[in-house]
């Protein structure tokens, strides 16, 4: 059961990036690239409709909102272009990953947050 469970958690990543590239690709029809670009941002945002911290119902977007969104614009898109936007998917999840990439991105953070320290440090101290 397990193995299904991620299975599924693995197309939904795989069809929520099919549907970001659905809402930008000029062969699908409007009222898709609509609805594929709000299902999209809202699975990718970080701010959700219901707070999870709600007990059982914060949780309910998850998992019946965001499947059932996905479900109706997966639908909606031409069976060929679906096809080929989770091709591309599948592709641009399988990329290798640049370690220097994010290390550079951590030194970046680290730095910053060292500048800050150093320029805020007198003014709160003093």
């Amino acid at each position: 059961m397990l193995a299904r469970l991620k299975g599924w958690a693995r197309a939904a990543k795989r069809d929520v990036l099919a549907l970001f590239l659905a809402a930008r690709d000029s062969r699908t029809p409007w009222y898709v690239k609509v609805l594929a670009g709000l299902v999209a941002a809202y699975a990718l945002s970080p701010i959700d409709l219901i707070p999870d911290f709600i007990p059982v119902v914060g949780y309910l977007d998850d998992l019946v909102i965001v499947p059932l969104g996905i479900w109706i614009v997966v639908r909606l898109v031409p069976v060929e272009l679906m096809r080929e936007f989770r091709a591309e998917a599948v592709q641009m999840t399988t990329r290798p990953s640049s370690r220097m990439g994010a290390a550079g991105i951590i030194a970046a953070w680290i730095a910053s947050a060292a500048l800050l320290s150093w320029w805020f440090w007198p003014r709160i101290a003093g």
